[in-house]
């Protein structure tokens, strides 16, 4: 089986970058329905022009419908899916069972993805969205080897796990601090990222308890193609064209070393250091490892190296 390597697309300058850094898909919004709405995005005339610039290079677009919604706003849904499906699209990321009752009736051949916002963490909820009609299932990111590894082998659908980028303090999307301290729901596609802000006590906000480091999971490529795991994902529908294509580049030179039997002493070194060189807030793979805690933190980079928070 060949793995999949999928990357972000938050505008159209960022998809030619990922297309051109060697991805096999990319991952898009356009609408008000995506988790990621502050993004650049795409209009209707944009999107259909996105996915013909892919397809015509064998890139698959799946479109993220990945948020919930309400009943009103369903009609304003089901007219933005039938656009992308006559644009083409090869798939649709949904999180709202209501949405997904829908698309199977408006666009049935249209194939749909469980996002990783339905925080799908173990093989019964996998199966329950195989049995739904859903042909494959964006795993939480918080499992780990051991937890991938019996999904992917007991699944009857494709697993899709994300493998670099920004982690969530909560399971991806649950988060009920944004809309309290912000008034803007994660699960709404308007994330206010309140974990990426500093905190402190005695009047001092001076620390970043709750911001994690980025996922890079570079080390496990080989194990998670042995798994079975049918497509690498990279988050960041917010980072700009530069991020995109140099993190893509680094993840195709991964598997194309894997493929062509070059995996050896020192790849992985090579390609942390060229990832590294991009933005992030230090690496961790605690979760693969079953692992949760402080490692996870990323809070001494972020005040003492003065990176950027915020994705």
């Amino acid at each position: 089986m060949t793995t999949e390597l999928l990357a972000p697309a938050g505008g159209q300058e960022a998809l030619v970058a990922a297309v051109q850094s060697g991805a096999d898909a990319v991952y898009m919004g356009f609408g008000a329905f995506n988790a990621r709405r502050s993004a650049r995005n795409f209009s209707d005339e944009e999107f259909r022009a996105a996915v013909s610039y892919c397809h015509l290079r064998g890139v698959k677009v799946y479109l993220t419908l990945n948020t919930l919604v309400t009943d009103r706003e369903l009609p304003a849904l089901a007219a933005e899916a039938r656009t992308a499906s006559e644009c083409g699209v090869d798939a649709i990321l949904v999180q709202d069972w209501g949405v997904l009752a829908t698309l199977q009736k408006i666009i049935p051949d249209v194939p749909l993805h469980a996002s990783t916002q339905m925080s799908l963490h173990t093989l019964s909820g996998v199966q329950e969205a195989a049995r739904l009609g859903m042909t494959r299932a964006v795993l939480a990111r918080e499992l780990s080897r051991g937890e991938i590894a019996e999904i992917c082998q007991k699944s009857p659908i494709e697993i899709e796990t994300f493998v670099h980028g920004a982690l969530c303090m909560c399971y991806s999307g649950q988060c009920e601090m944004s809309a309290v301290i912000g008034r803007r729901s994660g699960n709404r596609g308007a994330c206010a990222q309140p974990c990426r802000l500093p905190y402190g006590f005695s009047g001092r906000a001076d620390g970043h308890p709750l911001s994690l480091k980025d996922a890079c999971l570079a080390p496990f490529v080989p194990e998670m193609m042995d798994m079975g795991v049918a497509c690498l994902k990279i988050e960041g529908r917010m980072k700009n064209p530069d991020y995109v294509f140099n993190v893509v580049r680094v993840w195709r030179r991964a598997l194309d070393m894997l493929c062509d039997g070059a995996w050896g002493p020192g790849a992985v070194e090579e390609l942390e250091r060229e990832l590294g060189r991009s933005f992030n807030r230090g690496f961790t793979d605690a979760y693969l490892r079953g692992r949760s805690g402080a490692e996870l933190m990323s809070f001494e980079r972020a005040i003492n190296q003065g990176v950027r928070v915020g994705r």
